[in-house]
């Protein structure tokens, strides 16, 4: 018997193990990550904090609970290589071998493209939102961030861009499945234009059209990129 019918054969309390052992392992990793990174919070705040200057708290628990949840985050971030192969290892065996190859020459990619949606984030369009969003302060109306505030608008932000970046891979899978063509992929643009929009709207941290336009625009470029993709690596 082998390797592979020896995982397909494994009862249900053995999934159930392995589960809760890879569970246990990336939850360990990512608590070590946080008590790492928790040190330097000061320095992370302080480049976070550089679109709109000064930031305020208002109850004494307020910094140390946003440098734990910063933390966290962070931790995820830096350890999501690992956890990503956590992901992989539970998950391959019930693949067949052609989607288990495909997917494990994609892993790395969606790692690199999750780094790249958050740079992407980061450096173009959160500064740019962030300075619409504030141009609305006049003399009679005067902005006092909190910091819990900010930090929550920036995780909620950047982090659906590292989501979206994914999209690309998503599709060259689907197409390696032969579940999506180029031909279906074209003909569904449309609707992909709108989804786009009803995603930037669900997954935004505010309400205005700017940043939800923000958000869907560099998934439609990128809907297009996969059926540039799709189009080179399976077309006929």
């Amino acid at each position: 018997m082998t390797a592979n019918n020896e995982e397909k054969c494994m009862p249900v309390s053995g999934h159930l193990q392995e589960l809760r052992r890879r569970l246990a392992v990336s939850a360990a990793v990512i608590a070590g990550g946080a008590v790492a990174a928790y040190g330097y919070m000061g320095d992370l705040l302080h480049i976070l904090a550089a679109p709109v200057g000064e930031l305020y708290f208002f109850s004494p628990t307020e910094v140390f609970f946003t440098y734990l949840e910063l933390a966290v985050i962070v931790s995820v971030i830096g350890t999501l290589p690992f956890l990503i192969y956590q992901v992989w290892a539970f998950f391959a065996p019930a693949l067949t071998p052609p989607v288990r190859r495909i997917a494990k020459r994609l892993l790395p990619f969606s790692v690199l493209l999750f780094y790249s949606g958050l740079a992407f984030a980061y450096v173009l369009v959160l500064p740019t939102a962030v300075r619409f969003l504030l141009s609305f302060s006049g003399s009679s109306v005067q902005s006092m961030l909190s910091l819990s505030a900010y930090i929550s608008f920036v995780i909620s932000f950047v982090l659906p861009f590292g989501l979206a970046f994914e999209l690309p891979l998503v599709i060259l899978l689907l197409a390696a499945m032969g579940i999506v063509t180029e031909q279906g992929l074209c003909k569904k643009r449309r609707y992909m234009i709108v989804g786009a929009f009803i995603f930037g709207g669900v997954v935004s941290p505010t309400t205005d059209m700017f940043t939800q336009t923000m958000i869907a625009v560099p998934m439609i470029l990128l809907y297009e990129i996969s059926i540039f993709s799709v189009r080179i690596l399976f077309g006929k």
